[in-house]
C-alpha cells in the first residue's frame, strides 16, 4: 500500500514533543523545536547510541536539521503487534524491557516520560521500543512520572492474567490509555493484599487513586523520593514481573502432539507446501492459524520475514520461546482470532490500525491457512465466500488446507452441529472451490496423501 507524501501517521498527534509522518512508503518522525534540549542532549551524551547498541531502542538516522525541525528515519519495522495481541511471555518481556530502559535512563540523568505498552512492540524476534522521544531530564528527587502508567498498561494486566488467563489482554482494546488501577485492584482476589508489591502499587494505588479521584490532587501534587528509593521500586518490580508465570490449559498448546495422521502424512505435507512456496519466491509469508509454526519453518530459511498466527495464546507462547532459543530473527508470532479480527481503535478509531488494514499494509506474497478452514466454517458459521473474502483482502498467493468430511476433525465438529447438521451439507470440496473461486483463481490442488485433506493454492484475482 502506497501512502501519500507527507501523511502524518494517525497514531501520532498526542505529544507535542514531535510527531511521525509517511513520506511515500517511508516513515519518518518530526522533532519539534520544544523538544531540541532533551534530543541534543540524548544524542550527545551516547544515551541514544547506548540503547540502540544494547537491542532497547528502535535504531534511527538523523534525516534533516533545521531551525524549525529535525526529522529522522526509524529502522523498519515489517509489522507492529500490539498489547492485546501479545501471549504471556511477549507481554512479560515487554514489562521487562521498559523497566530495563527506565533503569539504564535513570542511572544517565534521564527518565522515561512514557511507559505505555504501545510503545513496544516486536522486532527481530525480540521487544524493541520504538518512541524516540519518550524521554526526558531527571529532576532530582521527582517520582517516576510514568509510574502509574506502568502499572495500568503492564503490571496490572500482567497480574490480572496470572489469575484470569490471557484473554484480559484483550481489555487493552478498550483502555487504550492502560485499565484502571481500580477495576485491577478489584479483580484481583483477596489473599493478593498478602504480598507487599501487589499492595503497595496496585491495591494502595487504587485507594489513593479513589481518594483523591474528584480533584485528582494525588496527580498534580509533586511527592518526593530520592533516586535511591525510584531504583528499589524498579528493582522490585523488575524481580516481581520476572518470577511471574502463567497456567493456562488450552485445546490447541500440543496440536502437533496429537494430529489425526501419520507422520509420514504430516512430513509429506510439509513437502508438498515448500515445492509449492519455493517457485513464488516469497519475501514476506503470513501462516494464519499456524499454531507453533512448524510449517512455517519449513521456508523460513528462504523468506526474509514470516509472521505466524494463532488464537491459542500457549501456542504462540511456545512458538516465542522457539523463535528466541534459535535466534529466528525473521519469524514474529502473536494472537490472532480470524473470527473476531483486532479492530481500529483509539480516537476516530485510526490510532492503532486493525489487523486487516496491517495485513494489507504488510502485503504478504504468500498466506498459509492450514487446518483452519474446518474451524471457520463449522465452529464459526461462516460461509466460504466470506472467508475467502476475508483472505482475498491481503492475500497475493493463498495456500489453504481443506479437511473433507471424511476428516476425523471435520466429522467430529459436524456430529456437533446435532439437529442443524443437514445445514452444513454445503461443507463439500464442490462448494468450498466454488466460494473461493469468487476471489481467486485456482493454481494448483492435491490431495494430500495419507490424509483426507487437500491442498489448495489461490492466486489473488
Amino acid at each position: 500500500m502506497t501512502r501519500k507524501n507527507n501523511s502524518t501517521h494517525q497514531a501520532s498527534f498526542r505529544d507535542p514533543s514531535g510527531y511521525m509522518f509517511h513520506d511515500g512508503d517511508t516513515l519518518r518522525r518530526v522533532i519539534n523545536p520544544i523538544y531540541f534540549p532533551q534530543y541534543n542532549k540524548l544524542k550527545e551524551s551516547g544515551f541514544f547510541k547506548a540503547l540502540i547498541a544494547n537491542e532497547l531502542l528502535i535504531s534511527h538516522e538523523e534525516t534533516s536539521v533545521a531551525e524549525d525541525k529535525i526529522v529522522i528515519t526509524p529502522e523498519k519495522i515489517p509489522f507492529i503487534t500490539n498489547p492485546y495481541e501479545w501471549s504471556f511471555d511477549q507481554f512479560k518481556h515487554a514489562a521487562l524491557h521498559t523497566l530495563k530502559i527506565q533503569k539504564f535512563a535513570l542511572s544517565k540523568g534521564f527518565i522515561l516520560k512514557d511507559a505505555s505498552a504501545y510503545n513496544v512492540t516486536f522486532h527481530k524476534g525480540k521487544p524493541i521500543f520504538i518512541d524516540t522521544l519518550s524521554f526526558d531530564f531527571y529532576e532530582e528527587g521527582t517520582p517516576w512520572r510514568a509510574y502509574k502508567q506502568f502499572i495500568t498498561h503492564f503490571f496490572g494486566p500482567l497480574v490480572l492474567a496470572k489469575y484470569h488467563g490471557t484473554e484480559v489482554f484483550k481489555m487493552l482494546q478498550t483502555h487504550i490509555d492502560g485499565i484502571p488501577v481500580k477495576l485491577i485492584a478489584s479483580m484481583l482476589p483477596g489473599k493478593s493484599k498478602l504480598s507487599s508489591t501487589l499492595y503497595t502499587n496496585i491495591h494502595l494505588l487504587a485507594k489513593m487513586e479513589s481518594k483523591h479521584s474528584e480533584d485528582y490532587k494525588a496527580e498534580t501534587k509533586v511527592a518526593k523520593l530520592s533516586k535511591k528509593a525510584q531504583s528499589n521500586i524498579l528493582e522490585n518490580l523488575f524481580d516481581f514481573i520476572k518470577k511471574l508465570e502463567i497456567k493456562e490449559a488450552s485445546e490447541w498448546g500440543d496440536y502437533y502432539t496429537k494430529t489425526n495422521y501419520e507422520n509420514a502424512a504430516f512430513e509429506a505435507k510439509k513437502e508438498l507446501i515448500k515445492s509449492w512456496v519455493q517457485p513464488l519466491e516469497p519475501k514476506t509469508l503470513i501462516d494464519v492459524g499456524g499454531n507453533d509454526g512448524t510449517f512455517a519453518r519449513t521456508v523460513l530459511d528462504k523468506v526474509s520475514h514470516v509472521i505466524v498466527t494463532d488464537i491459542d495464546s500457549n501456542a504462540v507462547d511456545f512458538n516465542y520461546k522457539q523463535i528466541q532459543q534459535n535466534k529466528e530473527t525473521n519469524m514474529l508470532p502473536f494472537v490472532c482470532d480470524v473470527l473476531q479480527p483486532a479492530p481500529g481503535i483509539g480516537f476516530n478509531n485510526t490510532e492503532r490500525n486493525s489487523l486487516i488494514e496491517r495485513l494489507q499494509e504488510y502485503a504478504p506474497d504468500v498466506t498459509m491457512a492450514l487446518a483452519l478452514i474446518h474451524h471457520i466454517t463449522l465452529s464459526g458459521n461462516i460461509p466460504f465466500e466470506k472467508s475467502a473474502e476475508f483472505f482475498a483482502k491481503f492475500s497475493k498467493h493463498l495456500i489453504i488446507e481443506f479437511p473433507t468430511r471424511e476428516d476425523s476433525w471435520a466429522e467430529s465438529l459436524l456430529v456437533r452441529k446435532r439437529e442443524f447438521i443437514n445445514h452444513f451439507d454445503f461443507y463439500n470440496e464442490t462448494q468450498f472451490e466454488a466460494g473461493y473461486k469468487k476471489h481467486f483463481q485456482l493454481v494448483k490442488k492435491e490431495a494430500v496423501a495419507g490424509t483426507k485433506r487437500i491442498l489448495y493454492l489461490f492466486k489473488a484475482m
